[in-house]
């Protein structure tokens, strides 16, 4: 490959990267900015509110994290420190694992707020919503904890033929660990990831069966000419169980990309840009569905406009 299609394959990279960082940090943004000003003007809020306006505050602050590391990739004339190095990967690295976490306790919530009076999880309905903050700290103490290798193993590249390191970005690299604690960590994070990927799918599938029993009871009651509106239980739920499909599919698009490019091992920015283009796809999708099914967004924005306008 010539030199012009490398820089071709860079800039497009780049450019693709850009556009996907800037609608996702819009997006979050706005998402966030919604559900802060619901809940200080005394609204009432959706049990599941709280950890939508949490998980778009992980991903605005990832989406912001993985446009620094863009910048770094591309201005190779100023190379980062170890200090640098070690927050900005601890940090993208802990926005990860939280954004993974919050997708499961979202699906787990919403599969509880769906759930009828006389099953099982009746008694969680009053106290879910009541449980969330400690919910999110324990996230947070449990990330930060689970990923504080990164501020051990990460330091900055002193140049490109730096032998036994992992690259990571342009500057940053990951020193290899023993073999014992290299496999340790990387079971304990498999198993982790599937067992929240688990409990998505058990209550994504609980959902889409409170669904379609919900639509045969829809049939009886209704006449097959009249299509009943959906609730707002309902909509948020198929909001949801799009959001969990969308995240399942990246996620391992993003795995087979991680295994097949082997770009831990190489500095190569465009494998970099790809790598980081659908790993952090979720992060911009996931906004854009909420503000797309959202009809309070619109209603609550157009009178906060027209009460601006009367005044």
């Amino acid at each position: 490959m010539n030199k012009n299609n490398i820089l071709s394959n860079l800039i497009a990279a780049r450019n693709a990267l850009f556009l996907e960082v800037s609608f996702g940090i819009t997006a979050n943004a706005f998402l966030l900015l919604f559900h802060i000003l619901w809940f200080f003007l005394k609204h009432r809020p959706r049990p599941t509110d709280l950890t939508i306006g949490h998980l778009a505050l992980i991903h605005l602050l990832m989406l912001i994290t993985v446009g620094v590391i863009v910048a770094e990739v591309f201005e190779i004339h100023d190379l980062w420190d170890d200090i640098t190095c070690k927050a900005v990967i601890y940090s993208y690295q802990v926005m990860w694992g939280l954004s993974l976490s919050t997708t499961c306790l979202l699906s787990v919530l919403q599969a509880i707020t769906l759930s009828p009076w006389s099953s099982c999880l009746a008694k969680f309905k009053l106290t879910s919503s009541q449980h969330n903050m400690c919910g999110f700290l324990l996230l947070w103490v449990f990330n930060l904890s689970s990923r504080a290798r990164f501020l051990i193993s990460t330091v900055a590249t002193p140049n490109d033929t730096s032998h036994g390191l992992m690259f990571v970005t342009q500057s940053c690299s990951l020193w290899p660990l023993s073999y014992l604690p290299r496999h340790t960590f990387s079971m304990l994070g498999i198993f982790w990831d599937a067992s929240l990927i688990g409990l998505m799918a058990v209550s994504s599938g609980y959902m889409v069966t409170l669904l379609c029993r919900h639509k045969r009871r829809s049939q009886h009651l209704h006449s097959t000419r009249i299509s009943p509106r959906a609730s707002p239980e309902h909509r948020a739920t198929q909001t949801i169980l799009l959001l969990m499909s969308a995240f399942v599919l990246l996620y391992f698009m993003d795995c087979i990309v991680y295994s097949l490019s082997g770009m831990w091992w190489n500095s190569d920015p465009v494998r970099l840009c790809i790598h980081l283009l659908v790993g952090n796809g979720y992060a911009t999708i996931g906004p854009l569905l909420f503000i797309s099914s959202e009809k309070r967004m619109i209603q609550f924005f157009k009178s906060m406009l027209e009460r601006h306008v009367s005044v």
